[in-house]
């Protein structure tokens, strides 16, 4: 039990013995640094069930608590706050019971819990992943591990949109212009080499729209009529008939892509345990908007089509089957949830990571299972996200103007590299082992970067900016760590014992404190499915534990239980930060 649960119990309890009255809830808040006191009881809200002057409530509070709680070791009041000492003795036993906890704070899952599933990343196939794919796959990925942390099962996945007009976009241009190239011939990864034609592809068929302005045809006219857009819409309707060579081609050009996709996930660190196609997918549906025509669900319009009305819960009418009975995205994702629930069935939930411009997309999509009977639907989340910029503006995919996902990647470890050159942090190391550190530097960044902003807000993303050796950075936490295992490697002395009975400096209360918080910062996380929480309290124990290091002596310190003690507890900081950076997917270096 915390102290939080220890202090609450006994202040209703004195409640109940000093007034013979029944309090519900007793509100904590951290002791204001100008005051002495470790925790603070906030009495106002008692005034509700007490009524008199709230410094005198807090006084005899604190004296009842002193005397029945073996923990506090003093008090004082301030107006209505009633600051609470508590003694060394319970941080030293908290500490002593999590220094060898390898796994503190990260929970195992219960076998009969049902599971969570997490979707990301889901890109198209016509292009390689860029800045906003990486914001995505970061925070999917983070979520599931937080989640896992909290003590769930997580499936991770997504589904590959690998089918459709923009697909057949790039694979008609490369008919046309690619002359047979492949990423072996070229030497491209096969991602980048699709994105090229589908980028040429567009280059085409602005040429052919402008010839055809020029010839007198309204602009709207061109823009339907261009013989490249007839020709890929063919193509499309070819693929959907089984056409045996446009199929070849279609698994030909995708197998590039995906070949590229995989390359890019393993540098970027994130992997899927199950993974769903649109090809696969883009026909279920059909029969649950079938039933629910039969059930009511859903209503025919003259001309053929379905629809769900909910203008009853403040939103519209939408279509979920066309007049010519063709499935449209919504049909698409109703099918794929309830496939995915038929294939795992101990899921109790899903999270959607995508970003903020399909919000409505989500409520509706949610609103319509629900009205399915599907129980699950209740527990159905869109992790919406905000859009990343640069200085440099807006990406545009058609254009070839995107910040692709590999060369950012490669820029991050070059910077990292300008950087760490130019404040010499890396000697003694071989070439081999700083470029290495470079990427793990770099990727810290990154990553940390995005990760540390809430999902909902928009992040303007500057990569050198990122790469900073103080502040709120990865590379700022990523040397703490390095710093802390320097001082491990020079600790040549036994330093396993238990230490319960010495004073303890107020910076280390403070960083026990902290390291007491780790396991509620995941389990708020992944309530929030806010990775954002994880790194801002990483930052917040490596602030305190550089106070700590700038201030008091470590090896240098002469008692022999203190020197031990804050060994250890320089361990335990370095253990918890490697922890919550890999709830992040950031690696952290043994040096720097």
């Amino acid at each position: 039990m915390n102290i939080q649960d220890v202090l609450s119990a006994k202040v209703k309890e004195a409640f109940e013995t000093l007034y013979s009255a029944t309090l519900d809830t007793v509100e904590f808040q951290a002791t204001r640094k100008d005051f002495e006191g470790d925790i603070t009881v906030v009495t106002f809200p008692m005034l509700r069930v007490k009524k008199m002057n709230p410094a005198q409530l807090g006084e005899e509070l604190g004296q009842y608590l002193e005397k029945h709680v073996a923990e506090v070791s003093r008090f004082n009041v301030v107006k209505g706050f009633l600051n609470l000492v508590i003694d060394d003795s319970y941080y030293l036993n908290f500490f002593a019971n999590i220094t060898n906890n390898t796994s503190f704070g990260h929970e195992t899952p219960a076998k009969d819990d049902s599971a969570v599933m997490v979707e990301y990343s889901s890109p198209n196939t016509n292009k390689p992943l860029h800045l906003g794919h990486i914001r995505n796959n970061l925070l999917g990925y983070s979520v599931a591990e937080i989640i896992k942390a909290s003590g769930k099962k997580v499936y991770k996945t997504q589904i590959i949109n690998d089918r459709g007009i923009h697909i057949c976009k790039s694979m008609l241009a490369w008919q046309r212009f690619g002359n047979g190239e492949t990423p072996t011939s070229t030497g491209l990864k096969g991602d980048k080499l699709v994105g090229n034609y589908y980028v040429a592809f567009d280059k085409a068929y602005k040429e052919e729209i402008a010839q055809l302005i020029a010839n007198g045809i309204s602009e709207e006219d061109a823009k339907k009529q261009a013989p490249i857009l007839l020709e890929a819409q063919e193509m499309l309707r070819k693929w959907e008939a089984g056409d045996d060579a446009v199929v070849a081609l279609w698994k030909k050009m995708n197998q590039w892509v995906y070949d590229g996709f995989a390359t890019t996930y393993t540098n970027l660190g994130v992997d899927f345990d199950a993974l769903y196609y649109e090809s696969d997918t883009y026909l279920l549906g059909k029969d649950f908007v079938k039933e629910g025509l039969e059930s009511g669900v859903f209503y025919a319009k003259e001309d053929g089509s379905v629809w769900c009305d909910l203008t009853d819960e403040g939103l519209d009418e939408k279509i979920v089957l066309r007049a010519d009975g063709t499935a449209v995205y919504m049909t698409q994702d109703i099918g794929t949830a309830i496939q995915r629930v038929k294939d795992y069935p101990d899921i109790g939930g899903m999270i959607y990571t995508v970003g903020n411009e399909q919000d409505y997309h989500f409520k509706v999509l949610f609103l319509i299972l629900k009205k399915l009977g599907f129980n699950w639907s209740k527990n159905l989340h869109h992790l919406s996200y905000g859009m990343v910029d640069l200085p440099s503006g807006k990406m545009k995919s058609r254009e070839g103007t995107v910040v692709d996902a590999d060369d950012l990647m490669v820029e991050m470890a070059a910077t990292a590299k300008e950087i760490s050159q130019e404040l010499g942090k890396l000697e003694g190391y071989t070439d081999e082992e700083k470029e290495e550190l470079y990427k793990v530097i770099g990727m810290g960044a990154l990553k940390y970067f995005i990760l540390k902003v809430d999902p909902k807000k928009r992040i303007l993303f500057d990569p050198k900016e990122s790469i900073d050796f103080a502040g709120n950075t990865g590379p700022f936490i990523q040397y703490t760590y390095a710093r802390i295992q320097s001082i491990l490697r020079k600790a040549d002395f036994d330093y396993s014992a238990e230490i319960t009975d010495i004073e303890i400096d107020i910076r280390e209360k403070e960083i026990l404190k902290q390291l007491q918080g780790y396991p509620a910062a995941i389990q708020l996380a992944a309530n929030n499915q806010s990775p954002a929480v994880i790194a801002n309290y990483t930052y917040d124990l490596v602030k305190l534990y550089n106070s700590f290091f700038q201030n008091i002596y470590i090896l240098g310190e002469e008692n022999e239980a203190k020197k031990v003690f804050r060994v250890q507890l320089s361990k335990k900081v370095g253990d918890t930060i490697k922890l919550a950076f890999g709830l992040l997917g950031i690696q952290v270096p043994e040096r720097m």
